[in-house]
Formats: structure tokens, sequence, C-alpha cells
């Protein structure tokens, strides 16, 4: 075997490797050089992927123009929000006793079912934070704060409390504003 030989196959197994389909097998062909010398010519044709098999989804992404709303459409309807608040709590805890694994459940559930309800709403650009808290009644105090960096004209929140004979609970849901 001649040396051209052993790099035509080693280039040809190189290139089915790596998915190119080399031409040396269909035809192979002599090309002349100036000087009268004959120069062996590798011919390889690549191929890729389907497009569709391989989207990148980074090419797919939509650019959003500025819209320069400074201010929402409508305000946030503080007073329907009061009333899901108090038709979820009172659903949910009207006949339970306080347990302290329940209500730890409890709370998580609860504040899915507000938040779900509250995103229906659709009320676009408002972010929400939904907090409830479950406690055992029995003649204790409890004080709950909360704080944030707030835009009175724009955003709100809306409150409610629950008390049956052995807990209460309070849920809070904050509306932020977002530009």
């Amino acid at each position: 075997m001649m040396m051209s030989d052993i790099a035509k196959d080693r280039t040809a197994h190189v290139l089915k490797k790596r998915g190119s389909v080399s031409s040396l097998s269909s035809h192979e062909f002599r090309r002349k050089e100036p000087r009268g010398r004959t120069k062996d010519s590798l011919s390889t044709v690549s191929y890729m992927d389907e497009p569709s098999q391989r989207e990148d989804t980074s090419h797919l992404a939509v650019q959003m123009e500025n819209t320069y709303q400074l201010g929402p459409t409508r305000n946030f309807p503080v007073v329907i929000v009061n009333h899901i608040l108090k038709d979820v709590l009172t659903n949910y805890l009207q006949e339970e006793k306080y347990e302290p694994e329940l209500c730890r459940q409890m709370t998580k559930t609860i504040s899915e079912v507000i938040k779900a309800q509250v995103k229906d709403l659709m009320t676009p650009r408002y972010k929400l934070i939904v907090m409830v808290h479950i406690g055992q009644l029995t003649g204790q105090s409890i004080l709950i704060g909360s704080r944030c960096l707030w835009d009175p004209k724009n955003d709100t929140f809306a409150s409610y409390i629950f008390r049956n004979s052995s807990l209460f609970a309070l849920a809070n849901v904050y509306t932020v504003y977002s530009e």
C-alpha cells in the first residue's frame, strides 16, 4: 500500500466518524499540476441534522419594544381580592381544629389557591406576594409586621383575618406594580 492510500484511508475513517461522507468511495479523480505531476484530490460532503430536530431556542426569542407605560392601565381590584380571601379562608378552615402539622400544609395549600384565583383576575404587570399565617387560638397575642419598598400610587395590598373556636388565620396579598 502506498503512503497516499494510507492517508486516504485515515482521512475517510476520520470523516465518517465526524459525520462527513467522503467521495472517495464513489469517485476519485486526479488533477494534474502545472509541472506534469499528478496529485490526488479528496472531495468531501458534510451534513448536519435536520433543522427541525435541532432548533436553538435563543434564535426564537421575541424582542419586546418599550411601552413607556409608567403606570397601570387599571388599578388592582382590592375589593374582589378581599372577597377571594374571605371565601378561601372560610371554605378551608371553617370546621378545622388546630393541629400543627395540618396547619403547616394548609398554609401552603391556601396560599397557592389564593395566588391562582388572584392571577385569574388577569391584572397585567402586577407581581403578587401571598402570605398566610395560621396559629392556635388560646388567648395569646401576636403581632405580624411586614416591610416593603412601596409606591403608594400603584402598589396595594388586601388582607383578611379568619377565626374559629381553635385557630386564627391571616392572609395578605401584596401587589407590586412592575414597570
